[in-house]
């Protein structure tokens, strides 16, 4: 009974001891793994492996910015296995060197909201006799602009890049006077005299484009906001075009639409600017092209400002 006794005695202390010793050892092997992850965490050299078929190439990029190509021919899966967690390692260190970091993204997809007038050549708004049936009302002269589509190519830091895309440019021109518009012999001209002796409450020229950008565009952060500032050229396509004239007959209201291309210029181009914070800017458009064709209508060059709404 003693040798039995004896026997679980040292039996229990043995297994206390590999107890001890297997903890220390997991500890050890904790902190080895803690300093290795530290080390490669502190490393800030880049580098990159390849496979391609049986071979491994390994790009090394060090602190001075020396570059380092290696190729290893493999069939061994063990390689194959290490090439992986060395690929993980790449993706995993790649992460934390951009965590946080914003891609370069422009500010031209949009919904724009503005008001719309032209100007002669010596940028007066005040028109001539001549040209005095196309005053407008500017406060009830709107622009709308939809840019549906962006891309942006980074530059520099991702903060400064050219940027292009797609819109839509909604243009409705509210005459100040109770007159519309005409074509005769080819030349737009009023109409003072179809609607002569009726109550006009609204009579207008829409005009749609399709738009197209180039820009150049600069992101300064401030605090933790960036400014924008954006200016290029901007191009556009006509692709429709009417007057409306509201009035009252004997009492009923009247809506009349005419649909026509009243000679206005089919292609334009002219400068575009943009600043403000984040999502919101101010936005500028001023056309060199005539909103008429040349020697077809009074020559008005078109302008928007407003504000614009990114997405």
């Amino acid at each position: 009974m003693n040798k039995i006794i004896l026997s679980l005695f040292i039996l229990s202390l043995t297994l206390n001891v590999f107890s001890q010793e297997a903890d220390s050892l997991e500890v050890i092997l904790e902190n080895e793994e803690k300093a290795l992850t530290e080390e490669l965490l502190s490393d800030t050299s880049d580098a990159t492996n390849i496979k391609f078929k049986h071979k491994i190439v390994t790009i090394i990029k060090d602190d001075k910015g020396k570059t380092t190509i290696t190729v290893k021919k493999t069939d061994d899966p063990d390689d194959l296995e290490e090439l992986e967690a060395l690929e993980e390692l790449d993706t995993y260190f790649y992460n934390i060197k951009n965590k946080g970091k914003k891609d370069f993204k422009g500010s031209w997809a949009a919904i724009e909201f503005g008001i719309n007038n032209y100007c002669n050549n010596d940028f007066s708004i005040s028109r001539d006799d001549n040209d005095e049936f196309m005053d407008l009302n500017t406060g009830k002269s709107w622009n709308f602009n939809l840019n549906f589509a962006q891309y942006s190519i980074n530059l520099i830091n991702e903060q400064f890049g050219i940027v292009t895309g797609l819109g839509l440019e909604f243009n409705n021109y509210r005459f100040d006077n109770d007159i519309t518009i005409q074509k005769v012999n080819g030349i737009i001209v009023e109409d003072a005299t179809t609607y002569q002796g009726s109550n006009i409450s609204k009579t207008k020229l829409t005009t749609t484009y399709l738009t197209a950008p180039i820009l150049l565009e600069l992101h300064i952060p401030i605090k933790h906001d960036e400014f924008n500032i954006s200016a290029g050229v901007i191009g556009g396509v006509k692709i429709g075009s009417h007057t409306k004239v509201v009035y009252k007959d004997d009492g009923s209201k009247v809506k009349t639409k005419t649909r026509d291309d009243f000679n206005l210029s089919p292609f334009r181009y002219g400068l575009t600017a943009k600043l403000g914070f984040e999502n919101v800017n101010l936005y500028a458009n001023y056309y060199m092209t005539s909103l008429f064709e040349k020697n077809k209508g009074p020559e008005l060059h078109p302008f928007a400002v407003g504000i614009s709404f990114a997405f």
